[in-house]
């Protein structure tokens, strides 16, 4: 039995290679290339952190455009009583999760922690780090987790919800 409710697994691998994501582009940037606004580096195949050479070419990274454009990968709803006693607590975990991924992952980041009417919200660069931010919520406090992913859009909903 699962923990937690999903789609199925392989349309997150069928999102991903929808041609229609304009993020993801199909011809890879020059190697080596450097995003001029975080300064993450192409190199051998992916975006990463380190010291550009200095004939790297520039192009903006598919995270920092999704960043420019608004226009997030994933979102996680975070619901119910339990976040109005422990809301400093969840916003330290989902920070401490994306500092760990962003550490090899440049490409994931979060855009926005917003509370709404039901909660909060998070929206991320990253389908990955959405799915990641929501498990690691049920992880560490249980609840209810569930995880949609959207082909036509290219997107992950995480909503996870504890009273």
């Amino acid at each position: 039995m699962r923990p937690y409710a999903r789609d199925d697994p392989q349309d997150h691998q069928r999102a991903a290679a929808n041609d229609e994501d304009p993020y993801r582009r199909t011809a890879r940037p020059t190697t080596p290339t450097v995003c001029p606004t975080c300064k993450a580096v192409f190199d051998d195949g992916r975006w990463t952190w380190g010291k550009a050479p200095d004939d790297a070419q520039e192009q903006c990274c598919p995270a920092c455009q999704r960043i420019r454009d608004e226009f997030p990968a994933g979102y996680v709803m975070i619901k119910g009583e339990f976040i109005k006693a422990h809301r400093d607590e969840i916003v330290a975990l989902i920070t401490a999760k994306e500092k760990r991924e962003n550490a090899e992952h440049p490409l994931q980041r979060i855009m926005t922690i917003e509370d709404v009417r039901e909660g909060m919200q998070v929206a991320t660069t990253d389908s990955h780090l959405a799915r990641g931010i929501g498990e690691a919520l049920y992880d560490a406090y249980k609840g209810d987790l569930k995880l949609r992913y959207s082909r036509d859009e290219n997107l992950l909903r995480a909503t996870w919800k504890r009273n």
